[in-house]
C-alpha cells in the first residue's frame, strides 16, 4: 500500500522571494515544516500538544532537490507523507508542486528522532502508542 499523502496549499509571498521574484532556496525547508505540522494536525494533534506530552522531533538530516523555481504569487501545494517510521526515528518525504498544472518544483526528505524535552531518545511506540500507531498507519496507507 502507498502512504497517505497530506496536502497543504499556499500562495508565494513577496517576502519569500529574491530580487528576481524567485523563491529563496531556504524557504522550501520552511514549507517542509508547514507540511509536517499539517500532517500531524490531521491526527487531531498539534506540534504544541505533542511537546506538552514531552515528545520532541528534532531534525537530524535534511535533503532537498530543486527542479524548477516557484515565483512570487504562485500557488503551490506541499505534499507530505511518512516515508519511514520506527519506534525511534521518523522520515517525512515532500513534493512541492505549482498549481494548477501540478508542475514538480522541489522534492525532499527530513529525518527526525523522537526525544524527551531534554533531548534523550525515546521509543514513541511506548511513550505515545496512539500517536505512533497513527503515524505508522499513515506510512502504510491505512486510515485509523
Amino acid at each position: 500500500m502507498s502512504p497517505i499523502i497530506h496536502t497543504h496549499s499556499l500562495r508565494v509571498r513577496y517576502g519569500e522571494t529574491d530580487q528576481m521574484s524567485v523563491v529563496y532556496h531556504t524557504n522550501y525547508l520552511n514549507w517542509f515544516e508547514v507540511g509536517r505540522t499539517e500532517l500531524i494536525r490531521a491526527a487531531g494533534l498539534s506540534y504544541r500538544q505533542l511537546e506538552e506530552k514531552g515528545v520532541l522531533l528534532p531534525l537530524t538530516d535534511a535533503s532537498i532537490s530543486y527542479k524548477k523555481p516557484a515565483k512570487y504569487d504562485d500557488v503551490v501545494e506541499i505534499r507530505t507523507h511518512v516515508e519511514l517510521i520506527s519506534p525511534l526515528r521518523l522520515t517525512f518525504a515532500y513534493e512541492i508542486v505549482r498549481l494548477p498544472d501540478e508542475e514538480l518544483l522541489v522534492t525532499g526528505k527530513t529525518m527526525h528522532v523522537f526525544t524527551t524535552t531534554d533531548l534523550r531518545p525515546i521509543r514513541l511506540s511506548k511513550t505515545e502508542p496512539e500517536v505512533y500507531a497513527w503515524l505508522e498507519a499513515q506510512h502504510k496507507g491505512e486510515q485509523l
